[in-house]
């Protein structure tokens, strides 16, 4: 006889940009129920109790006081996600945040220490961590199939979805900084970071963030959404092989390219000789499933068996110290900020 399985009960927070696409996933899990989408728009509650027969609010009270809730996933403004989740998991509620964790290291140090002391998982929807695409490189990258990593750059720009509450590296750059952190697996020793407000003279449109890691490694990132053209890619440069990932691709989001250099040998009359090589092209066959709906049952997951998530607090923690020096760098020109 087959045991029943309860399904971990999920409220939603924020119906608005990216709370449909979560709220959808949650919905679709065999193990999940969305029970309540809360929003302060009536017809955003409207949307969500057709699309997915749950209890709407207009506040998280309700939420709060149901015990039966055992799960809060918030897609709500970044400046928000201190506040809501501090009080969530004070209510002993599991909390799953959208991307940035919070706004100010002191804010993500306080969400992790709350999680903690409540016993309860803290979640961070760095969404590229659970791509399949993301995974075959690091694996590449892992088993030294590219060689010595030299150095990574990434773009991610489109033009819409204009904010003015914050800027684009605290929009956009957290799916870039993740993926690198993820890729290397260490944190970088030093940011420095360009900008410019090109539309209101307020929030920097465009961003171009430069990440230092140990072994002189470096990761370029350049976010806007003020650009022609729709582009997320990231290029992975080796000594042996490199890699290109085109999320926008409709086939072969990934290209490994049989190509590299390296320096050989001892130098000779104070110079260094070099081996240059170029192969093949080749598309890899990856099996793409949503991310985010992995994401979304990861955390179904957490909650059900207690462990650690992928991207937990302090990966939303690391990804946030990362933002907040960038942030120093660009309010100083610029200028190259350490990470502690």
């Amino acid at each position: 006889m087959t045991e029943h399985i309860s399904p971990i009960r999920i409220a939603q927070i924020g119906h608005g940009y990216w709370g449909p696409n979560l709220a959808r996933n949650f919905y679709q899990l065999a193990d999940a129920e969305l029970a309540y989408v809360v929003d302060a728009s009536a017809e955003a509650r409207a949307t969500a109790a057709r699309l997915y027969g749950c209890q709407t609010a207009a506040t998280l009270d309700a939420v709060l006081a149901d015990e039966t809730v055992q799960g809060i996933a918030l897609a709500t403004p970044a400046r928000t996600h201190h506040e809501l989740a501090s009080q969530a998991l004070t209510s002993g509620k599991h909390v799953f945040i959208e991307k940035p964790l919070a706004m100010t290291v002191a804010e993500g140090e306080a969400l992790v220490a709350l999680a903690a002391e409540m016993g309860r998982v803290l979640m961070v929807g760095h969404v590229f961590e659970y791509n399949p695409a993301v995974h075959y490189i690091k694996r590449a990258m892992v088993d030294g199939e590219l060689g010595e990593i030299y150095y990574l750059y990434s773009r991610r720009v489109n033009l819409g979805r204009v904010q003015s509450d914050i800027n684009a590296l605290w929009s956009i750059a957290p799916h870039d900084i993740s993926i690198a952190i993820h890729l290397l697996g260490q944190q970088p020793e030093a940011v420095s970071c360009q900008g410019a407000a090109c539309l209101n003279g307020q929030v920097e449109d465009v961003i171009f963030l430069t990440l230092y890691f140990p072994g002189n490694v470096l990761c370029h990132i350049h976010v806007s959404w003020l650009d022609p053209s729709k582009t997320r890619e990231l290029t992975v440069v080796g000594s042996r092989k490199m890699i290109v990932y085109d999320d926008v691709a409709t086939e072969g989001k990934v290209r490994i390219y049989d190509k590299g250099a390296y320096r050989k040998g001892d130098p000779i009359y104070g110079e260094f000789q070099y081996k240059l090589h170029s192969g093949d092209i080749w598309i890899p066959r990856i099996d793409m499933q949503e991310p985010l709906r992995l994401e979304c049952a990861h955390f179904v997951e957490c909650i059900r068996t207690g462990q650690r998530p992928l991207t937990d607090g302090e990966n939303g923690l690391r990804v946030v110290r990362v933002l907040e020096a960038g942030q120093t760098s660009l309010a100083n020109g610029g200028m190259k900020v350490a990470l502690s």
